[in-house]
């Protein structure tokens, strides 16, 4: 297996943000709208250099996504970001009909997602967002791994015309994939291939299914190994092509097992090519009160989790 290293940990939130005033710089129809945590999404630098198209509309999420639509009727391009959890279960009606209804070309950045949100305990840790987004007809839906991509995914989303949700997290975790990349909206990304077993994984769990994959080589097990950085459209092509080489899939997610990425893919298989899948997810439960890592462990997700999961369904070929 390619040998994957980094040398910095460094939270996503913060691509989003440096992504961000990047476009601003570029772009004066960029405009940037936060509900009373603009520290915490990282839109403190845009805020400075660009005053005027900055708002802060407090504790208003479903307001800030009423002036994210209208700000479209005037050919801007606004970027709304608070916590995952604040900006799709407070506020799903205004983006059912005033965004994807609507067809308007709002960015939805949802930041704080997941278990790993940490402390702040269940009712900040958004675990149904994937699946409430992605069920919107004609939103995109993407969940990068990494402070490099969630950069690039940022940049790219500013050029995709329509919603989009774009999800990433507080947490510092490892940096590893290319500092310039190129960001395909709907592209799945190969870091292994192989023959045994297919780990399709999104998200702070990409990370944790390259540790995995590292063990499971060190065994003899062969792992085509993928980066789903986007749930919708989902890259069908590369699953059934991976699938269709190893008849066995594991799913990896920082989400509820329903309604998730592992939900897609099984979805995907049961009408294309049927196979064995064994699903590493929260499985249909609330978080709770810890750190990151903790509950992370508790909940089943991290490498060893993946790497359980593949000896399973290995079993069931």
């Amino acid at each position: 297996m390619k040998k994957y290293t980094y040398t910095e940990k460094k939270d996503t939130r913060s691509g989003f943000g440096d992504a961000l005033t990047e476009l601003g710089k570029k772009n004066k129809n960029i405009v940037a709208l936060t509900a009373d945590v603009a520290g915490s999404v990282k839109m403190n630098e845009f805020a400075k250099l660009f005053p005027e198209r900055f708002f802060d509309v407090g504790i208003q999420e479903a307001n800030m996504i009423g002036m994210a639509a209208g700000f479209t009727l005037e050919g801007k391009i606004p970027f709304a970001s608070t916590f995952a959890e604040f900006i799709t279960g407070r506020v799903y009606d205004q983006i059912r009909q005033a965004v994807a209804y609507s067809e308007k070309n709002v960015k939805i950045c949802a930041s704080h997602a997941g278990l790993t949100v940490g402390e702040d305990g269940a009712t900040h840790q958004a675990l149904e967002d994937l699946g409430m987004m992605k069920m919107l007809p004609g939103m995109v839906v993407i969940n990068p791994c990494d402070y490099n991509q969630t950069k690039a995914a940022t940049l790219a989303i500013a050029e995709h015309k329509g919603p989009v949700y774009l999800r990433f997290g507080r947490p510092k975790v490892p940096n590893f994939t290319p500092e310039n990349q190129k960001f395909e909206i709907g592209k799945a990304v190969v870091l292994n291939e192989g023959k045994d077993v297919s780990i399709f994984a999104t998200g702070h769990l990409v990370w944790e299914a390259i540790k995995a994959t590292e063990k499971l080589e060190a065994e003899g097990i062969s792992v085509d190994l993928i980066n789903i950085h986007t749930i919708k459209p989902l890259d069908k092509k590369a699953v059934l092509n991976s699938v269709k080489k190893t008849g066995a899939v594991v799913t990896a997610e920082e989400h509820n097992r329903l309604g998730g990425l592992g939900e897609s893919i099984s979805g995907l298989l049961s009408s294309e090519y049927p196979a064995p899948q064994e699903f590493v997810a929260v499985n249909d439960k609330f978080g709770e009160s810890g750190t990151g890592d903790e509950l992370m462990k508790k909940y089943g997700l991290d490498a060893e989790s993946i790497y359980q999961a593949v000896k399973k369904v290995l079993n069931r070929k």
